[in-house]
């Protein structure tokens, strides 16, 4: 089972309609004993860090998702949910993070040629193989954001270019994050989304 983390502030329902259209059981919630008894977790998001922030940690989301990353068990974040998971954010002020990878949010450079927000398709370029992005490199998805993560190298695991090279996913152990939005992206996101799948079940397989 993989819970949607529901904090008024996430793109929910297209994430649990890509679950559903692959198969993978899921459920859409903001109690925390249902997400601790989760087999893997997605933390979505859209809108502002600031306020994302404030409502995770309102709710003891915040407390939450770490206690999950210290498990072992599998977490991903989504757009504004991938920024939540590194150390901090500019985004309108300075705003701590989760702090389960290293880096700090920056607004991407506004420049004639590249508008901002980052919106619509753009290429992965594959840093480091994992199950979430095998096979991928070249493959285009679907991004809107005007923030990005500015982390150190080895824990982006694609790319792609634009007015800087923009980390579309990162990843530190069983914690992956990705800049675009998997569910809005085709077969491609679907793929990523089975990678997640396949990242939960062999973290299961380990632990029994």
């Amino acid at each position: 089972m993989i819970v949607i983390i529901d904090y008024d502030t996430g793109n929910t329902k297209s994430i649990r309609k890509a679950l559903d259209f692959i198969g993978l059981e899921n459920k859409i919630s903001s109690n925390q004993t249902e997400i601790k008894q989760a087999d893997g977790v997605i933390l979505p998001g859209v809108g502002a860090y600031p306020e994302a922030m404030q409502e995770l940690t309102r709710r003891g989301l915040d407390v939450t998702l770490k206690e999950i990353a210290a498990t072992g068990k599998p977490i991903l974040g989504v757009c504004l949910g991938m920024q939540l998971l590194l150390e901090s954010s500019n985004e309108h002020t300075f705003t701590k993070g989760l702090g389960l990878i290293s880096g700090h949010v920056e607004k991407l450079p506004d420049e004639p040629e590249f508008a901002v927000p980052h919106m619509g398709w753009n290429q992965l370029e594959i840093k480091r193989t994992t199950p979430l992005t095998k096979q991928l490199d070249g493959e285009y998805v679907y991004y809107v954001h005007s923030y990005y993560a500015n982390c150190p190298a080895e824990y982006i695991i694609a790319t792609s270019g634009y007015s800087v090279e923009v980390p579309g996913m990162i990843n530190n152990g069983n914690i992956y994050g990705a800049q675009f939005h998997p569910e809005k992206s085709g077969q491609i996101g679907l793929e990523i989304l089975k990678g997640f799948k396949e990242v939960i079940e062999s973290c299961k397989s380990s632990q029994q």
